[in-house]
């Protein structure tokens, strides 16, 4: 709907024109009627009109003056002028303001008036069209661009460098000029990729929007460094420096590589790591480094969320790992066991030390906590807490995406955790296998938003069906269900961490912040402020 402004001293003439015609018909709304070219400039500069009906004459600033300083600022603007003055400067000046239509109220007819705003419309969206059809191409020479930058980098990785020369030219077309300077490769992660993924509608999105914010900071804060992707989990930033200045290159890019973090995590709510290279000196050293970045799988995997780190040999331990395999079966079984959800993150985080002190091979530490994690899914299942929604080769394909031990160590408190709140409500609710089922899968999903039909697909079930079985079975709808859960999540992380309300209610899926908010206080009777006020006597852990 476009947004129309109305200028008059004259008020009788604005009520006329507010009234005679039919602004929803022409998918218009009067966004205000102002008396002065001053005020209505003030009220422009908060909300840009898309269509002004202005008259010349008027005190504080006239109609003329009005157009002038809104045609600076926002050429697309429509305008008509409706004036008393037919001399022909006033006219002139109009034209030469791009002023659409000039019409006199001494003979104006609000059907004129119309006909005239039809035409805007006509050729607002003409123009809105022309303008997408532009961001279109725009974005897919953009597109084409990251492709042939991706292709390149690959090229350097994974195939014979025949002509340095030809490789400097390429590099420049890409904005990678190196002749008679040095370059540092710097490798890029993303950390906590399932969560970052999961945020995303398709890795697409995902790599759009995260190459897109490095290059904007890199522009801003250093010019000449140039960022290339790999793939949606790993890029690189090269930086280029002139030889023989005196300044320490690593020096200079730590507080580039804090920034880019910062504003990362800020604006897109990702955890981005940096691990960086020897200097490169010509195409050969640069291309030697990238291989080695690429193949430091070791040092990536015991590094933590947001590190910024040099590259190192890494060395591992000759320890036989599955020495304590037993023992850490028995303890994790005692745990489950005792029913004790408050024992489980220690516990883990005990194992994880333990993995990280001792720096075993990255696929040794996969496939011991594969199998562990597979021998105590059938004692859950004993216990009738495991249902049917984690396959053997799920879980190994979710393990093996994963390029972290902190990550892994996330995962794994998510996943026995979950099973505890589960346990919880089996006191309380059928014994239907389907119900069960459906409580697991919420239990399992709470990070993102959960629609009945959803969980229907997944139990193979009319959501009509599954619908009124719920209901039946434990009293609430199954959309109650999951607010009450996700609520008790929220409690959790209020009480247990300092995360703002508004980080909260991104983790939980929500992308509304109102509607989350609304909805805590209908399940627990206060704001999450209100809550973490009543609960502010309690010992908060600080957020990592």
């Amino acid at each position: 709907m476009y947004k129309v402004m109305l200028v008059d001293d004259d008020y009788p003439v604005l009520e006329l024109l507010s009234n005679a015609i039919d602004w929803n018909k022409l998918d218009m709304e009067v966004m205000g009627l102002f008396e002065n070219g001053a005020v209505a400039l003030e009220a422009a500069q908060a909300e840009t009109p898309d269509i002004i009906v202005t008259d010349i004459g008027m005190p504080r600033m006239n109609g003329l003056e009005l157009i002038r300083e809104l045609k600076d600022k926002h050429p697309r603007i429509r305008v008509a002028i409706l004036s008393c003055h037919n001399e022909f400067h006033f006219a002139q000046q109009a034209m030469k303001l791009n002023v659409q239509d000039y019409l006199l109220k001494d003979t104006l007819d609000p059907e004129d008036l119309q006909k005239l705003l039809k035409q805007f419309r006509t050729s607002l969206d003409e123009e809105k069209d022309t303008l997408e059809q532009q961001s279109q191409l725009r974005h897919l020479v953009d597109r084409n661009r990251e492709q042939h930058k991706e292709s390149f980098l690959r090229a350097t990785i994974h195939e014979p460098l025949l002509n340095e020369g030809v490789w400097s030219r390429e590099a420049e077309a890409f904005g990678l000029r190196i002749s008679g300077r040095s370059c540092l490769p710097v490798a890029c992660y993303i950390d906590s990729q399932r969560m970052a993924r999961q945020r995303f509608v398709s890795d697409d999105v995902l790599r759009f929007a995260l190459n897109n914010m490095l290059e904007e900071v890199l522009h801003s804060e250093e010019p000449e460094a140039v960022h290339f992707t790999y793939d949606v989990l790993r890029s690189f930033i090269f930086i280029p420096s002139v030889n023989g200045i005196k300044t320490n290159p690593y020096d200079r890019v730590l507080p580039l590589l804090a920034k880019l973090q910062s504003m990362v995590d800020k604006t897109l709510k990702i955890r981005i790591s940096f691990m960086i290279g020897k200097i490169g000196m010509n195409p050969t050293d640069i291309k030697q480094e990238l291989n080695g970045l690429l193949g430091a799988y070791g040092q990536r995997f015991y590094m933590k969320a947001k590190s910024i780190a040099k590259k190192e040999p890494v060395i591992y331990s000759e320890r036989d790992l599955f020495a304590v395999y037993d023992e850490a079966v028995s303890s994790l079984r005692e745990m489950l066991i005792e029913s004790n959800p408050t024992k489980v993150q220690p516990m883990i985080e005990h194992w994880m030390a333990y993995l990280r002190t001792n720096c075993f091979p990255p696929e040794t530490v996969k496939d011991w906590i594969l199998k562990l994690v597979l021998d105590l899914k059938l004692k859950l299942k004993s216990m009738q807490l495991f249902r049917n929604h984690f396959s053997v080769e799920v879980l190994h394909r979710e393990l093996l995406e994963m390029d972290t031990l902190e990550e892994m160590g996330e995962w794994m408190v998510h996943f026995f955790t979950s099973f505890y709140i589960v346990a919880e409500e089996v006191k309380v609710l059928s014994k239907r296998p389907e119900v069960l089922d459906a409580c697991q899968y919420v239990s399992l999903h709470l990070n993102r938003k959960i629609s009945l039909d959803e969980v229907a697909e997944q139990l193979f079930l009319n959501p009509s069906y599954f619908s009124r079985l719920f209901k039946k079975e434990t009293g609430e709808t199954f959309i109650e269900y999951v607010s009450r859960m996700k609520v008790a999540r929220a409690k959790e992380l209020l009480d247990q961490t300092n995360m703002s309300v508004a980080r909260i209610c991104e983790s939980l899926g929500y992308d509304n912040h109102s509607y989350f908010i609304k909805m805590f206080k209908t399940v627990a009777g206060a704001t999450p402020l209100e809550y973490r006020g009543i609960s502010e006597g309690k010992d908060y852990r600080i957020e990592k």
